[in-house]
């Protein structure tokens, strides 16, 4: 097999036009399929569109468009071929049954699905060796972090080949250890959904309040550190010091919305600890405290502007 350079992309809508859009700006050569007319013609309009917000990002733009196609070939050469379709179970199943008969051995097979797994659609584990779930934050083109999901049947080379052509295409993948419901990016969308939901429901605040705390407060927060890093440097103690304080609140919380199992143990929480401190010594806290102040700031007063602008 060649060098890692084709993809085949199968959807041509916003998602499978993002995913080529990178690769093509990465110099991958990039094949996309799709049935439809009305999807392949617009095709070309979809890639500029993200060629300009890519440009507008800071990212490199794609030079050139992918091979468009409306049906499989009978033997596919692509080293990875991706699935980006509608969210249907049962059009996915049979099209990775094509995919895994007319392939090449060692091609890898993923699907952007965004919440079915790929022992739902390869079923038979013994042909899920070279299958996985590739989901995507949206749009792709801009956004590129990517969880690897695998199957039970997964090989770790074809995890390791995956995560290989992601990073080559300017992808940054995050990989599962297994596969779980949903995945993660969703889990943790869902999490704070489904109390924003009962919180309305229960009359404590309105729709639009609770954006506001959402964009105003925990947004730009997370736009530079995630859930862990955030507690530590908000916490006096770091992590552990959050845990203590909180941790008992937000078991209360969680029991009150029927949560099993709410608690941390006080494993899991030597275990994140020592995984923040591996990442983020003792001694650097301060520092890194300072630095988030600073690109906060900065943050805000760029994303002022552009808040400003939209208003106007």
């Amino acid at each position: 097999m060649n060098d890692v350079t084709d993809v085949l992309i199968l959807g041509a809508g916003p998602i499978g036009s993002g995913f080529a859009a990178a690769f093509l700006a990465a110099g991958l050569k990039v094949t996309l399929c799709d049935p439809a007319d009305s999807a392949r013609s617009g095709v070309a309009a979809l890639i500029d569109r993200h060629g300009k917000a890519m440009e507008l990002a800071g990212l490199a733009a794609p030079t050139g468009g992918p091979q468009i196609i409306g049906e499989l070939p009978h033997r596919i050469d692509a080293s990875l071929i991706l699935e980006a379709g509608p969210e249907r179970l049962d059009t996915k199943a049979a099209l990775f049954e094509t995919l895994l008969a007319r392939s090449l051995p060692e091609a890898v097979l993923a699907t952007a699905s965004s919440a079915i797994a790929m022992s739902q659609i390869v079923p038979d584990r013994a042909k899920q060796r070279r299958c996985l779930v590739a989901h995507p934050a949206n749009p792709p083109s801009l956004l590129r972090i990517i969880e690897l999901v695998p199957a039970p049947g997964t090989a770790p080379e074809t995890l390791d080949r995956a995560e290989a052509l992601f990073r080559k295409g300017g992808f940054d993948p995050s990989r599962l250890n297994h596969e779980v419901p949903a995945f993660v990016f969703n889990r943790l969308q869902s999490a704070l959904l489904r109390e924003a939901y009962r919180l309305v429901d229960e009359n404590v605040i309105g729709v639009e309040a609770l954006d506001r705390l959402v964009r105003d407060g925990l947004g730009p927060r997370w736009a530079l550190s995630g859930p862990f890093e955030t507690a530590d440097l908000n916490t006096a103690g770091g992590i552990r010091g959050h845990a203590e304080r909180l941790g008992p609140a937000y078991a209360a919380i969680g029991r009150a919305r029927g949560e099993h199992a709410p608690d941390w143990s006080a494993e899991l929480v030597d275990r994140v600890e020592a995984e923040r401190r591996a990442l983020l010594p003792e001694s650097d806290m301060t520092a890194r405290r300072a630095w988030r102040e600073q690109a906060l700031a900065r943050l805000l007063d760029a994303r002022r502007e552009i808040l400003n602008s939209a208003a106007s």
